[in-house]
């Protein structure tokens, strides 16, 4: 059971159809980052802007992630002072803050990596803002995650936007009872949670969890949990369902990954059927 591109799009409205997030990456992202962000990489053969730098640059160099705050509180109150700063500004400014300010969203969180700087290996697809909106950054998403996922054991952070898995595992397996609901009907469902603090040591808490998971009953699986959500309010769902119960190559530049909905089908609500293997008394 992993999480699927039905999952990205309700979980965070974004959308898994249109163009694939990909195209040419570079050795050094110094020039475009001077040309279109005004900024400099951290260093000549780099892709990493620094955070502090970029948020200065839109007037939210205060705006940390607090502990206790999710990230849809987070990421809005740094839009509202964004918003703020933007609105003073107009033609070839305004773009280029415009282009700093969806470099921290798609660098930090969506396209996240692990440690302080920004990645902006995703500016070439930035330079025609018109067309930002029709790439499939949730299928991004989850083919960056995935590739996160399968670093070594002794990794303690994940980079990607890891409040993916928060909310996938409050809605299927509701029994681990690490959310706490907060607006009942809001979509994306991100909204709807608040993530619980724990102030245990994170080798307690990966314990606790792997403990959880291990003996979680199998009534207790939630594998159908979008049963009577109303669809009509969520336009994204229904631009991505076609992509729903395909096979599907996920693109996040140069990373491709195999997302095989065989494999999930059971996660889906479906059930797979018996795979027959021939045998001398009868052919295939």
């Amino acid at each position: 059971m992993i999480p699927t591109l039905e999952d990205v799009v309700r979980i965070t409205g974004l959308r898994v159809d249109g163009q694939a997030v990909t195209g040419v990456t570079y050795t050094s992202y110094q020039e475009l980052a001077e040309r279109l962000l005004g900024l400099a990489v951290t260093r000549e053969k780099s892709s990493l802007i620094p955070r502090t730098g970029l948020q200065a640059s839109l007037g939210v160099a205060s705006a940390r992630h607090e502990t206790v705050e999710s990230q849809v509180d987070y990421m809005t109150r740094m839009t509202e002072d964004a918003r703020a700063a933007l609105a003073e500004e107009e033609g070839a400014a305004a773009d280029r803050d415009l282009r700093r300010f969806l470099i921290l969203v798609i660098g930090k969180l969506i396209l996240g990596t692990r440690g302080d700087p920004v990645s902006c290996r995703c500016l070439p697809l930035l330079e025609d803002l018109s067309s930002v909106g029709s790439y499939a950054w949730g299928a991004a998403l989850l083919a960056h995650l995935f590739d996160s996922l399968g670093t070594s054991s002794r990794v303690t952070r994940v980079a990607g936007f890891f409040p993916l898995l928060q909310v996938w595992v409050y809605h299927h397996l509701p029994s681990s009872g690490r959310g706490e609901p907060r607006r009942a009907e809001a979509v994306p469902l991100l909204r709807r949670w608040r993530f619980r603090r724990d102030e245990q040591s994170l080798r307690r808490q990966v314990t606790m969890i792997h403990d959880a998971l291990d003996n979680v009953p199998f009534g207790h699986v939630q594998w159908t949990p979008y049963v009577g959500e109303d669809d009509a309010a969520q336009p994204w769902v229904e631009r991505g369902r076609p992509y729903f119960s395909r096979d599907i190559w996920l693109h996040s530049f140069n990373t491709v990954v195999p997302l095989h909905h065989r494999l999930v089908a059971r996660t889906l609500g479906l059930h797979q059927s018996v795979v027959e293997f021939p045998t001398r008394q009868r052919p295939w």
